[in-house]
């Protein structure tokens, strides 16, 4: 199944970023659209991520919402954010590793969806946060390139149906001669000018 490498190649990319960051850069502010927190910091992102990989091996399992209860309640991430992060990362990781079928039917909060569609759904969300963190904390950092060849053969094709569902921004253009992942990012709305002038 093509789309569970896409995950693990997103999953692996979003967690290189991740742990670059620092203590004191978890409490600088975050962009009030990645987290549901008002006032996010980037320690209130983090913790959106480490919920989201906990509740991953439950999801391919097949329960609800109502059934998993309360478990991924509250702070998560404790004294160990980081840590915390690669531990419920590696649980993630092993999950999708298993023997899955794509056409299992998993419950979201938006809906039910084959594990095909919901692991699409997940890359999405790990691979332009990676890039976006990184950009965010200044790093250099570019997404690996067989990560960018899986995002245009699976996702490629159904950019316009996401961003009509309110996935994507609107594309933005790109520099004429523009690489490859510069291109992806401005098709998904994400690529904005660096800020040294440089790609």
């Amino acid at each position: 199944m093509k789309q569970k490498e896409l995950f693990l190649q997103a999953d692996a990319a979003l967690r290189s970023v991740i742990d670059r960051i620092t203590a004191d850069q978890l409490n600088e502010p975050a962009p009030t659209d990645w987290a549901v927190t008002p006032n996010p910091t980037l320690r209130d992102v983090l913790a959106a991520h480490a919920r989201d990989e906990a509740w991953l091996p439950d999801v391919l399992r097949g329960r609800t919402i109502e059934e998993t209860g309360d478990s991924y309640d509250g702070d998560l991430l404790g004294d160990d954010p980081i840590g915390v992060y690669d531990r419920l990362n590696d649980l993630a990781t092993a999950a999708v590793r298993t023997e899955l079928d794509p056409e299992k039917v998993v419950h979201l909060s938006y809906g039910d969806f084959s594990v095909r569609e919901y692991l699409e759904h997940v890359s999405i969300y790990r691979a332009f946060q990676a890039w976006s963190i990184a950009r965010q904390l200044g790093c250099d950092y570019e997404l690996p390139a067989g990560l960018v060849v899986s995002l245009e053969e699976i996702i490629g094709p159904q950019i316009d149906g996401f961003r009509a569902m309110g996935v994507f921004p609107a594309e933005v253009p790109v520099p004429d001669g523009a690489d490859r992942e510069t291109r992806l990012l401005g098709r998904v709305g994400y690529w904005v000018p660096p800020r040294d002038g440089a790609k």
